[in-house]
């Protein structure tokens, strides 16, 4: 949920900008806690129906509901890991036996993030669908 917790982050400044017009400390505080609450809420319901989500897809049996994702999790993974474990320690390793050999094939590692961050909020976009009613009779 890592788009709802930029989205709050980037309404903090907007609603303590606002409630720098409210006068009255006593009234400020009350409306900041308000918003305070209400942003907790949202957040809270959207984590709520993404586990319900997550849990649905868990236990779907058609490969193309349930796989997708783990499928992806682990290329993600496997490249992650690669580019910060596996290829620093077997450069190195390499070096120490051969010197000069060529550098090992690199992994542009902004698309991959782009690519992991992406999967992660995919989630969401897939909540709002199945909240609203529109998600694929056949997905579900």
């Amino acid at each position: 949920m890592v788009g709802l917790i930029d989205l709050t982050g980037a309404l903090a400044p907007i609603i303590n900008k606002a409630l720098d017009f409210i006068p009255d400390p006593v009234a400020k505080a009350q409306a900041q806690a308000a918003a305070t609450t209400e942003m907790l809420n949202f957040v809270s319901a959207q984590n709520t129906a993404q586990m319900a989500v997550d849990q649905a897809e868990a236990n779907n049996k058609n490969v193309f509901v349930a796989g997708w994702r783990p499928f992806i999790g682990w290329v993600c993974g496997a490249a992650l890991a690669y580019v910060y474990v596996i290829s620093p320690f077997l450069t190195w390793g390499l070096n120490l036996l051969r010197p000069g050999l060529p550098p090992l094939p690199a992994i542009d590692t902004a698309s991959l993030g782009v690519l992991t961050f992406n999967l992660l909020g995919m989630g969401a976009m897939r909540t709002v669908e199945k909240m609203n009613g529109v998600a694929a009779k056949t997905a579900q």
